[in-house]
């Protein structure tokens, strides 16, 4: 039989904050909102995984900066255009079936380290959330924190 030694306890914190967002490719610099998460958690080393609750929108990690806010968005709409031929289309009229592929395709999570009771982000990175449907959502995202 292994001895695996002493087992420590890995700690959770989880919290989440909302966005409200006016229209598709709204990006928001959300570094700020996981970072307080992150450092009020009480855990030092870990990881945090950001969460959008909604199959719409979308999380991840840039340069959080103009050029690319205008960027990111404009290439989805080239990769998943716009359009009335999709199935969702023409089951549902809404408008927003290339919302949810954009969404899918990006992703609704995002993971980073933590040490020393921060995130460990490079300089030129932030975390982001865009929102890829058609109208004003509020968005909520929630922040899992586990480690030590």
């Amino acid at each position: 039989m292994e001895d695996w030694g002493e087992w420590e306890a890995v700690m959770v914190h989880q919290d989440e904050f909302t966005l409200a967002t006016h229209r598709h490719g709204e990006m928001h610099d959300i570094t700020g909102n996981v970072a307080e998460i992150v450092a009020n958690s009480g855990i030092t080393t870990g990881m945090a995984n950001m969460f959008h609750v909604g199959s719409t929108g979308s999380v991840g990690v840039i340069e959080f900066e103009p050029g690319l806010q205008r960027d990111l968005p404009e290439l989805f709409d080239r990769l998943i255009p716009p359009s009335r031929d999709y199935g969702h289309e023409q089951a549902w009229h809404d408008g927003n079936s290339h919302s949810h592929l954009q969404a899918t395709l990006q992703s609704p999570s995002f993971t980073a380290p933590v040490a020393a009771g921060r995130l460990i982000l490079g300089t030129w990175q932030q975390l982001f959330f865009l929102e890829n449907d058609v109208k004003p959502r509020t968005r909520r995202i929630v922040v899992t924190v586990y480690g030590d």
